[in-house]
C-alpha cells in the first residue's frame, strides 16, 4: 500500500520516529498476516479508512517485508465467524476483539497470552488505563492489549434541570435523590436505563462501595449480596417505586429509550457513551447534553469499561511479525489517528491531545481512570442474564432486594465454579 499522497510527507517523518521506537530484531521477509474486525461496522468508512489509508501503510513502511490484510466483517456476524473459524482451525494472525469475547477465547486456548509472549509487556501494559487492561486478564494471564476504549457517564437534559429549578447534575448519590422530588413535579423522571446487566448496575454497584465477587473470581455469595450493595439497590427500587424511574429499566419496551428521552427532557439523566454525542447531533441537533462523572457514593464514582482489545492467535503461523503490529496499535500515531475516527484512546498520555480533538472526551478519560472491567470469565452473558431476571424481580417487588441478590450469587457461585474447576 502507498501513502495517499497529500499525506506522504507528513506521515513518513511520523513513521521515522515510529520505527525507532518499534525496531526489534530482523522479521522474515513477505511475510502477509491477517486482521479482522469491525472497524466498518456495517458501512461506516472513518475507521476502516483510517486503518487501511493510514495506519496500515505507516506500519509496513516501518516494517519492510510485512504486509497486512485487514478483513472488516460486521459486528454481529464476527464473533459467530470467529468461533466457527476457532472450531476449524481457520482463525486469522489478528482480531480485533470485544472485551467481552477475550475470556472465551482465551478459555478455548486459541489466543496467545501476551503477558508470556512479549518481553516488553510489562512496559506496554503500565502505559494503559488500569481497567482497561483488566478486560484482557484471564487466570493470571494477559490475552490482548487494549485496542480502543469508552466508558459511561452520566449524561444530563439542561432543559430538564431547568425545569425543575436544578443548577448542576447530581454529583452524588445523596444528591441523586434529594433532585428527585423536584424533578417528579415537573413531571420528569431523575434517571433513566435500559436494562439490569452489569453495563447498566455495576456503575451504581461499584460507587456503592460493593463489588460482584471476590477479587480472585471464586464466589459471589457474601459479595454480591452485601449490605453495601443491598442499600445501592434499594436506593434505586425506591426511586423506581416512586415513579421516579420509568420502567424502561425493567425492560418496557414500550417506554421511551434513553436516547430519546433524555433530549426531550422527559429524563433527566442517564448514563452512556461518547458515541451518543453523534447520534444526538444528527437527530437533535439543537440538543447540548451536559456530561459529568457518575453520582459518587461511599465507593467513589466508578463506571464500567466497554471497548476492544486486540489478540494474536495461537494457531498464526506469523506470530512474531503480529507481535509487531500490536505494539504499532499501542504507538501515538495509531491511538491519535483513531482518535479522530470517534475512538477514545487507551492511554492516558494522550488524553490532552484526544480532549483538543474532541473536548466533551475530558469526562470520559476522567472517567476512565477509576472504571473497571465487568467479570472476566467465559459466562459473562450468563451473569448479564441472572442479574436482570433477579434484579427485576426485586424492582416489581415480587421479592425483597437482599434475597434477590443472594439468588443471583448463587446462580453466579455455580458458573464461577465451573469456569474454575
Amino acid at each position: 500500500m502507498k501513502f495517499p499522497t497529500t499525506r506522504r510527507g507528513a506521515l513518513l517523518s511520523m513513521v521515522a520516529g515510529a520505527a525507532v521506537m518499534l525496531a526489534l530484531p530482523a522479521l522474515a521477509q513477505d511475510v502477509t498476516i491477517t486482521f479482522w474486525g469491525s472497524y466498518g461496522n456495517g458501512g461506516n468508512s472513518t475507521q476502516q479508512d483510517a486503518l487501511n489509508n493510514t495506519l496500515i501503510p505507516a506500519f509496513e513502511a516501518a516494517h519492510p517485508g510485512i504486509k497486512v490484510q485487514y478483513v472488516d466483517v460486521p459486528y454481529d456476524s464476527l464473533l459467530q465467524k470467529l468461533t466457527t473459524s476457532a472450531a476449524g482451525g481457520e482463525l486469522p494472525d489478528l482480531v480485533r476483539a470485544d472485551l467481552g469475547w477475550v475470556p472465551q477465547f482465551a478459555k478455548l486456548g486459541v489466543l496467545v497470552p501476551l503477558s508470556d509472549a512479549m518481553a516488553d509487556f510489562q512496559e506496554l501494559a503500565d502505559k494503559t488505563y488500569p481497567g482497561v487492561l483488566a478486560t484482557n486478564l484471564y487466570k493470571g494471564k494477559y490475552y490482548g492489549l487494549p485496542l480502543d476504549t469508552n466508558t459511561r457517564v452520566l449524561v444530563t437534559s439542561q432543559e430538564a434541570l431547568d425545569a425543575a429549578g436544578l443548577s448542576a447534575p447530581p454529583a452524588t448519590f445523596d444528591e441523586l435523590k434529594a433532585s428527585a422530588g423536584k424533578l417528579k413535579e415537573a413531571g420528569i423522571s431523575v434517571f433513566a436505563d435500559g436494562g439490569l446487566g452489569a453495563w447498566n448496575i455495576m456503575p451504581w454497584i461499584w460507587s456503592g462501595g460493593g463489588d460482584i465477587t471476590d477479587p480472585e473470581l471464586t464466589k459471589s455469595t457474601g459479595y454480591l449480596d452485601s449490605a453495601q450493595n443491598v442499600a445501592t439497590i434499594q436506593m434505586l427500587v425506591d426511586l423506581y417505586n416512586a415513579g421516579q424511574i420509568p420502567n424502561l429499566i425493567i425492560g418496557n419496551q414500550g417506554a421511551t429509550g434513553t436516547s430519546d428521552g433524555l433530549p426531550s427532557a422527559e429524563y433527566a439523566n442517564i448514563f452512556d457513551g461518547p458515541w451518543m454525542a453523534g447520534i444526538w447531533k444528527d437527530q437533535y441537533p439543537d440538543f447540548t447534553p451536559i456530561y459529568a462523572s457518575v453520582p459518587a457514593g461511599p465507593g467513589g464514582s466508578v463506571s464500567v469499561v466497554g471497548g476492544e482489545d486486540i489478540v494474536v492467535t495461537a494457531s498464526s503461523p506469523n506470530q512474531e511479525a503480529a507481535l509487531e503490529f500490536v505494539r504499532f496499535t499501542q504507538s501515538e500515531l495509531f491511538q491519535v489517528e483513531m482518535v479522530k475516527t470517534g475512538q477514545m484512546t487507551v492511554l492516558p498520555a494522550y488524553a490532552e491531545q484526544q480532549n483538543a480533538i474532541a473536548p466533551f472526551y475530558a469526562t470520559f478519560a476522567e472517567q476512565l481512570k477509576t472504571a473497571k472491567n465487568r467479570l472476566a470469565i467465559s459466562s459473562a452473558s450468563k451473569v448479564d442474564g441472572i442479574l436482570n431476571t433477579e434484579l427485576t424481580a426485586a424492582f416489581k417487588g415480587e421479592v425483597s432486594v437482599q434475597d434477590a441478590l443472594t439468588k443471583a450469587a448463587g446462580q453466579i457461585d455455580a458458573l464461577l465454579a465451573e469456569e474454575n474447576s
